[in-house]
């Protein structure tokens, strides 16, 4: 019987961590444990979770997952579950290769034939729009992300209100009525700025509103959805089902797991699952590296309820590397007219450049979240 008997971690620049597990007979699978700004705790944890894993039998995905999320009295949370995820990747990486199909042949086969996927435009504090959508247009995507905003007070002023609407403005009129944009506010409003804006926004039909409350403040959803007829997104700091359910009650329409923060493969798919209940559609985060990505697309080609795929190729978080750096063939994760097609390789269907992976792994990274303040000084959410 095959047994897991190595297990490895590279903290790759720009801000990625990838995880690589290989059997005793020699098989190698790829995961990716992400967490932007605490890559290095998150190693930690794998590496402390390696003491299950040298020695188990790799085919066991759900056990290992259910030991692995919940073997520890004290459990839960963005550590502990994007390690857990980066693990789970590499064992239906794992599974794929070791039966020669792709994940999502695993998963119950495809039930589309390609995933429509979005291109970022901006920094965090995004200016020039309408010449960066331009660029997208012509690289064939049909629907873009914008940051709102920078930092905004809990009472937004007149002119920040105001610039927010004309930023969007800006996106409809490059856009057009036939393309899409969606709006994320990174946490960033009070429920009042919220409830404000979200009327002002209304006549320019964005695709979604993305996270515009903290998640700690889940309970204020309803009094946001229940204001506007936008669409709300949220869930990329949600790690569990049980923690995306309030939210789905509250009567999101979007919902965005982090295929290497909320538990990977298995537990995601569990969350797509309950959001088919609340007529929810998924969007999976993704600002992340070729492994994330890979993960994300294969669970997309086989759940019912998935609108779009985020993609960070090219993004302004991108600096020192970027997504296709780190794999052989580009090919997989190349997009044609805004969507990614059926992939067809083993496993996640990309083939990791390891030397490249062991190079970039002697560099390594230490990136960490900015610390944003008000004009008074205060903090001020990122």
């Amino acid at each position: 019987m095959s047994i897991i008997d190595r297990v490895e971690t590279f903290l790759v620049p720009p801000r990625w961590l990838f995880v690589r597990l290989e059997t005793s007979d020699g098989l190698i699978g790829w995961g990716e444990a992400s967490l932007e700004g605490s890559a290095e705790i998150v190693r930690q944890t794998v590496s402390q979770f390696s003491e299950v894993l040298i020695g188990a039998d790799p085919s066991r995905i759900v056990d290992l997952h259910q030991i692995l999320s919940r073997g520890n009295f004290y459990r839960g949370g963005p550590i502990f579950s994007s390690a857990i995820a980066g693990i789970d990747q590499a064992l239906w990486d794992l599974a794929g290769r070791r039966h020669g199909v792709p994940v999502y042949q695993l998963l119950g086969g495809p039930v589309r034939d390609r995933i429509r996927v979005y291109g970022w435009i901006g920094g965090d504090d995004p200016s020039e729009i309408g010449q960066q959508i331009e660029g997208r247009v012509e690289a064939g995507f049909s629907a873009i992300k914008m940051n709102a905003s920078g930092r905004l007070g809990p009472l937004a002023t007149a002119a920040e209100l105001d610039e927010i609407v004309s930023r969007a403005q800006a996106a409809r009129q490059a856009l057009g009525p036939e393309r899409d944009f969606a709006i994320d506010f990174h946490g960033r409003l009070t429920l009042a700025n919220a409830r404000r804006l979200a009327p002002l926004l209304e006549p320019l039909r964005p695709m979604f509103i993305e996270e515009p409350v903290a998640p700690e403040k889940t309970a204020l959803l309803r009094q946001i959805t229940s204001s506007t007829t936008i669409p709300i997104a949220t869930g990329e700091r949600l790690y569990h089902r049980t923690e995306f359910r309030p939210a789905l009650e509250a009567g999101v329409a979007v919902i965005q797991p982090d295929l290497s923060h909320a538990g990977g493969i298995t537990e995601v798919r569990q969350i797509a699952s309950l959001a088919e209940i609340f007529d929810a559609q998924l969007a999976p985060h993704c600002p992340l590296g070729p492994i994330a990505l890979a993960a994300c697309l294969q669970v997309g080609f086989a759940t019912p309820n998935y609108l779009i795929q985020e993609q960070s190729i090219g993004i302004h978080y991108n600096q020192g590397a970027e997504v296709l750096d780190y794999v052989l063939d580009s090919q997989p994760l190349g997009f044609v007219d805004g969507y990614a097609a059926l992939l067809s390789g083993p496993g996640l269907g990309v083939e990791i450049d390891e030397a490249a992976v062991r190079a970039a792994g002697q560099v390594g990274h230490s990136w960490r979240t900015p610390v944003w303040r008000t004009a008074d000084g205060a903090f001020a959410e990122w």
